[in-house]
């Protein structure tokens, strides 16, 4: 349904910025089907739409480059995903602030990225649970010890922790 009213959104010459919208809902139902390729597909042209309809500094594609960076790390496209991560952070941070809630989700996206990726290194993991221990911080503080943001933070953070106490017990291979 979502791509037939994409299909007529066009036809119609609909404004960019609806079509765009419409688009991050068709990405959302492939992403929900688990039909992550086309997902990440349609996440890239949402990105890429909204960076040349308002630019990298709007929160829209702030948002686009997130959701476009986690599709690529379903993909496990790590290298990629954290690429994109890297440079849209520093954006987040100067536009929308330290604590505001999309650098937050970024940064959080990004520390989830460096230990889940199988290829992580031992400072890339160490990267990770001193970026959770600082969100658990903030999100304490912003949100309240309770709140389910709060509350998933300190989760990945025991699972850092947790993946950084199995590495650091690994021995080095020879």
């Amino acid at each position: 349904m979502i791509e037939a009213q994409l299909s007529m959104q066009r036809r119609l010459g609909m404004p960019e910025e609806i079509i765009l919208q419409t688009q991050g809902d068709l990405a959302t139902t492939y992403q929900a089907l688990e039909r992550d390729e086309e997902a990440m597909r349609v996440k890239r042209e949402v990105y890429s739409g909204y960076l040349k309809f308002y630019g990298e500094e709007h929160e829209r594609t702030l948002l686009a480059a997130r959701n476009y960076a986690t599709g690529l790390a379903v993909l496990e496209r790590h290298g990629e995903a954290k690429s994109l991560v890297r440079s849209t952070l520093p954006v987040a941070r100067r536009v929308l602030g330290e604590n505001g809630e999309i650098t937050l989700l970024i940064r959080q996206d990004f520390a989830t990225m460096l230990y889940e990726d199988d290829h992580a290194t031992l400072d890339d993991l160490r990267e990770a649970v001193t970026m959770f221990e600082d969100l658990a911080r903030i999100a304490r503080r912003v949100f309240g010890g309770t709140h389910p943001k709060t509350e998933h933070i300190e989760d990945e953070l025991r699972e850092a922790r947790a993946a950084l106490r199995a590495r650091e017990a690994t021995p080095p291979s020879a």
